[in-house]
């Protein structure tokens, strides 16, 4: 049975992480991951809730040592960790912070962990999962459904993340920021397995505001790489503030617009590279959104047409899986495609069709709007297409409605025109800067049933 290495780092002495602009070297944190997988209790499934990327990182590898699955759902509601515990009765939970309202046991994270040996003659070994081995239980984000699991094996893992260094050109040097999760699978793919697998070096925080995300990319020596999504990079675009360099800008969870990528790109003095995948293949292929329309799958990957379906197939994917986009390969040039959004945001009404997704970079494309989306009522997806109706949730204060209708007017055909169009504060988006389904659909069904209460007797 193959085996591989949990990390690959030349040295014990070579950086992993860096915490508090202080660099943690293998030696470290392999004392770390072993004092830890010895403390855990029983229990095979561990549903990590650490903040901190960097001890999440560490609890992540001691439950790989000692043949844990770390379960990762897409929320933490309490709903959600019911559903879990009934999945996996013996799921117990390690935090690096308060727990309430988890209903499993809780297991957290010490306040210490021996980073040294107690005997200075002993060295750590880097240890090696096999490579069949389940380590992580990942949902998807439940954007355009009910979220479901899917179990991911260490060899796939390796090779995927290990495809993606090579196409960004990650080298031991580099140092990466996320302001993505870890437990979302972009932020475990692309911000804790990639510089394991890499050689490089993380961060431990995951920032959020303008300010932090400056502060701590500043932290990092060059060069350095900025994980994140649209919306964390349209939110730090917007701040008054100059920008420290970077020198690679990465992009995932939504389609991000040519004009921002360019944006980001001329402030932040480099590329940017936005991956396409998804929970159930891993990521599969990127561009540079400024520069190309056209994605680029990883090497080795595949992707069959099979009538209106598409297959991703090779590379680190184990067995053929049918992929939610409408994609294009382009026939001129092998391995590279379009992407037209998903099948399940086409719309049709009065015999014109659209996407969601085309509909939504039309409108967050309007100055003014900070972040919007259509939506289709749950009550009209079934209806005939000449009664169809389309609703939007905008956030633009200082936009008028009759402002942004006519933006719109001038950007979308008639027929999509939201009817009606409604400005809420903020949108309810995850930790990852996605807008699961389920969320949009409650705040649409308050806002609704609100304008009904208000409405004149």
């Amino acid at each position: 049975m193959s085996t591989l290495p949990l990390l690959t780092h030349s040295s014990l002495d070579a950086t992993v992480a860096w915490r508090d602009g202080e660099a943690i070297s293998v030696r470290q944190f392999l004392h770390a991951v072993d004092a830890l997988a010895a403390q855990l209790p029983a229990g095979q499934h561990v549903l990590n809730l650490c903040r901190n990327r960097y001890r999440f990182t560490v609890a992540l590898a001691a439950c790989m040592v000692s043949g844990r699955v770390s379960v990762l759902p897409p929320n933490h509601t309490v709903e959600m960790l019911r559903q879990m515990k009934l999945r996996t009765p013996d799921v117990f939970c390690i935090t690096d912070s308060a727990a309430s309202g988890v209903a499993l046991p809780v297991f957290p994270y010490p306040d210490s962990l021996p980073e040294h040996s107690a005997r200075p003659a002993s060295e750590p070994c880097i240890p090696r999962i096999h490579a069949d081995q389940v380590i992580a239980r990942v949902f998807t984000s439940g954007s355009t459904g009910e979220p479901t699991p899917h179990d991911k094996h260490w060899g796939s893992l390796v090779r995927n993340v290990q495809a993606e260094g090579a196409r960004l050109g990650l080298t031991p040097a580099h140092a990466l920021l996320g302001t993505v999760p870890p437990q979302h699978m972009y932020g475990l793919e692309t911000t804790v397995l990639l510089p394991l697998q890499c050689g490089a070096a993380l961060h431990d925080v995951t920032p959020f505001y303008p300010e932090d995300i400056c502060s701590a990319l500043e932290q990092l020596p060059r060069p350095r790489v900025l994980v994140t999504s649209p919306y964390h990079l349209r939110v730090l675009l917007a701040a008054q503030t100059t920008l420290p360099a970077a020198d690679l800008l990465l992009s995932a969870t939504a389609p991000l617009s040519a004009s921002l990528a360019a944006e980001a790109e001329s402030r932040f003095g480099c590329r940017l590279l936005e991956i396409y995948g998804c929970t159930e293949t891993g990521q599969l292929a990127t561009r540079r959104t400024a520069a190309d329309e056209a994605w680029q799958t990883f090497p080795g990957i595949r992707l069959r047409v099979e009538g209106e379906a598409v297959w991703a197939e090779g590379g680190h994917i184990e067995a053929p899986i049918r992929l939610g986009d409408v994609i294009e390969p382009l026939a001129a040039h092998p391995g590279h495609f379009l992407l037209h959004g998903r099948h399940a945001d086409l719309v049709n009404i009065a015999g014109k069709r659209t996407s969601l997704a085309d509909l939504n970079h039309h409108l967050n494309a309007i100055p003014g709007v900070e972040d919007g989306v259509f939506m289709l009522p749950p009550d009209d997806v079934n209806a005939p297409e000449s009664v169809r109706r389309l609703v939007a949730l905008v956030v633009a204060p200082t936009l008028t409605p009759a402002a942004l209708m006519h933006a719109l007017r001038e950007r979308i055909d008639p027929v999509f025109l939201p009817r009606p169009l409604l400005f809420v504060d903020a949108l309810p988006r995850n930790a990852s800067g996605k807008l699961p389904n389920q969320r949009a659909q409650a705040l649409l069904a308050s806002l609704l049933a609100k304008a009904v209460r208000t409405l004149p007797a």
